[in-house]
């Protein structure tokens, strides 16, 4: 590196989490949400109406309308799809809880927003089609599209916040809440700006993407009668995922900022890695390749050995394939020190909430660092994935150790993979 580079190049900052906002199957407030989790109450419920008839699944997780009704005018109804109202609901909670206002331009420039989305509202582009095929270009809202373009939840969050500094937004799959940490935080640690509201939200469940995801063989089927016990990771009777909608963002900031304005840090993000599978559309390498190199890459990032983690937030979904693939990695990864790495997948309580899963199970895992709680997985009764490592199934794990670090993996669609390494926070 020559002399010149070598002075430009900039001190990585530390980043710190200090707000988290959640709309859910489960609820919306932050603490009662997490004790839901921790009791392994499920927020999976029947899909009753007529709609769903002749469709071989008929559970998910379904956010509260009412509550969304009491949050937004008609008006946000009108211009704002499903899951903007989530991600901007999620993100006003996130911001609240981070107790940030900014009070100048300054203060502006340099917060952003980073909130993704796996997929558009199926079921808009369903009735869009309907109704211009029946009434012409005047059956069509003049405002479809940007209640259907992928980046619009970032776009109205940073115009209802005023932040005018990054403005992005991830669509990968299920691994998009992740991601949309993941570089928020790089941007936050690189100086490009002071606080990111990041994350993922998600509005999935219409007869279209239930039938879609059916034909593939992916959603569970033979729990119609029994929502609650539907979503099983890692358990021997697991038969598919079950769909959920939804919306978590966390607020991400340089930790000299932090501390600067008094703000609470609830946790610390040591580092983030991804990889790739290349391998399938839809399934990972059944030796879980993938998924331990971006593990092993987010260990790199944070400067850490393996036997420096005790909790793993794992992403599986309750499919077969999937989840014996990523126990693999986890007991690669760790090697003799896995006999001492608790794991649990919070997708038994929430379901899966594709796009918006990811930033869900790392404002858990976030949460969990912070009260030193390990959840357990619901649902979990005989686990037959390979693996020395330790299930947490009857009850939620004390989380004992003074120093409280996590990964938090999440994989997508045409083998995108993601891991967030998180801890307490420690001065």
């Amino acid at each position: 590196m020559s002399a010149i580079a070598s002075s430009l190049k900039v001190q990585n900052k530390r980043v710190v989490v200090t707000g988290i906002g959640l709309a859910t199957c489960l609820g919306f407030e932050l603490g009662d949400v997490f004790q839901k989790v921790i009791d392994k109450k499920t927020g999976i419920s029947p899909l009753k109406s007529d709609e769903w008839k002749g469709l071989p699944c008929k559970v998910a997780g379904v956010v509260s309308t009412e509550c969304l009704m009491k949050e937004f005018t008609k008006g946000d109804m009108r211009d704002k799809s499903r899951p903007i109202l989530l991600g901007v609901s999620a993100a006003r909670r996130a911001l609240r809880h981070s107790k940030y206002t900014p009070t100048s331009d300054k203060d502006m420039h340099r917060c952003g927003v980073s909130v993704g989305m796996g997929m558009c509202d199926l079921q808009e582009i369903f009735k869009a089609g309907q109704a211009l095929q029946e009434k012409g270009l005047r059956g069509l809202s003049p405002f479809f599209m940007p209640r259907n373009l992928v980046n619009m939840a970032s776009g109205h969050i940073s115009i209802e916040t005023g932040f005018q500094g990054p403005n992005l937004s991830v669509s990968t799959a299920c691994t998009t809440g992740l991601h949309a940490i993941g570089e928020a935080y790089r941007l936050v640690q690189r100086g490009d700006a002071d606080l990111m509201l990041c994350g993922g939200t998600e509005a999935p469940i219409s007869p279209l993407s239930i039938a879609g995801f059916s034909r593939m063989r992916a959603l569970c089927t033979d729990s119609n009668d029994s929502p609650q016990t539907a979503s099983r990771p890692f358990d021997k009777s697991r038969s598919g995922f079950v769909m959920s909608e939804g919306a978590a963002v966390i607020v991400l900031e340089d930790r000299e900022h932090a501390l600067a304005r008094g703000a609470e840090i609830i946790a610390e993000v040591l580092g983030y890695g991804l990889s790739g599978d290349a391998y399938h559309i839809s399934s990972p390498r059944e030796s879980g390749d993938g998924a331990l190199r971006c593990m092993k890459a987010s260990l790199e990032d944070a400067q850490l050995p393996a036997e420096a983690i005790s909790y793993v937030n794992a992403h599986a979904t309750s499919t077969v394939i999937g989840d014996a693939a990523e126990a693999r990695a986890i007991d690669c990864l760790f090697g003799s020190h896995a006999t001492s790495v608790y794991v649990s997948s919070i997708k038994g309580a929430f379901g899966h909430l594709l796009g918006a899963a990811g930033s869900l199970e790392a404002a858990i895992t976030a949460f969990a660092c912070c009260h030193g709680v390990i959840p357990p997985t619901a649902n979990l009764m005989e686990p037959d994935v390979p693996g020395n490592f330790k299930h947490v199934m009857t009850s939620a794990q004390r989380w004992e150790s003074e120093d409280r670090i996590a990964l938090t993996n999440s994989f997508g669609f045409g083998g995108t993979n993601a891991s967030l390494c998180l801890s307490n926070h420690e001065t």
